[in-house]
């Protein structure tokens, strides 16, 4: 049974939410305040955080960037706060999903399905180690290594490496990207995948101004270049 911590002190919506995750399979543990949140997160490692923002004593931003380290099983900010720069700078510590209250219980329930299949991403061609120059990608483990230095990735920051680089040298399409990632199609508006491949390319030590390892391709897409992880072009650039 798949556990999902609740971090959410309004315990009326907690108790309804809960209930109905319990009666769809889900183990379900309620945590009402904030700085209680993250031992019990780093500890318990649950399958999934549904995460509240405005908490008593510690805010939701602030426990997000606590546990990523450590934490790499799916975020989803389930929040009443609708502004652009909220939802980007949730994105941006490293959130999988953010939810806007109200919401249905059953979209709530598809977003977690999205956020579960994302996290069981599987490379169709069958190949378990991708190699380029001094950048090592192992799918098996989720271990990836630049330069023999460990890189910390989330869940989803591997699943998004793994799709771009094993399609190495060709664009893939932000739509594709977005319905691999997100789980629903393009809008034309959403910035999630650009802001997670931006965070991707800064932990990849690209260059964020102009960036060579994951390019964007303007009006068509991102492509990982497979000649820009050796050690003498780093020397060059």
């Amino acid at each position: 049974m798949q556990h999902i911590a609740l971090i959410e002190d309004d315990d009326r919506l907690a108790s309804l939410i809960e209930k109905f995750l319990v009666q769809n399979g889900y183990q379900v543990s309620h945590i009402s305040e904030g700085d209680k949140a993250v031992n019990f997160i780093l500890h318990a490692q649950p399958d999934l955080v549904l995460l509240d923002i405005n908490l008593p004593k510690m805010d939701g931003f602030s426990i997000c960037r606590a546990i990523r380290q450590q934490y790499t099983n799916p975020v989803l900010f389930l929040t009443a706060k609708d502004s652009d720069f909220d939802h980007v700078s949730g994105l941006e510590m490293g959130a999988d999903d953010y939810i806007i209250k109200p919401i249905e219980p059953h979209v709530l329930l598809a977003r977690i399905h999205n956020a579960f299949r994302r996290g069981q991403f599987t490379q169709p061609h069958g190949e378990q180690k991708l190699i380029f120059g001094e950048l090592e990608i192992e799918k098996h483990s989720r271990i990836v290594t630049l330069a023999g230095e460990e890189i910390e990735l989330t869940t989803h920051e591997f699943e998004l490496l793994w799709l771009l680089a094993s399609h190495a040298g060709e664009v893939q399409s932000r739509e594709y990207v977005h319905q691999q990632m997100i789980g629903r199609e393009y809008d034309g508006l959403d910035r999630s995948v650009d802001v997670r491949v931006s965070r991707l390319r800064k932990k990849l030590n690209d260059n964020l101004k102009k960036p060579y390892r994951i390019v964007t391709v303007w009006g068509k897409g991102y492509v990982f270049s497979p000649a820009a992880w050796d050690k003498n072009l780093n020397q060059l650039l």
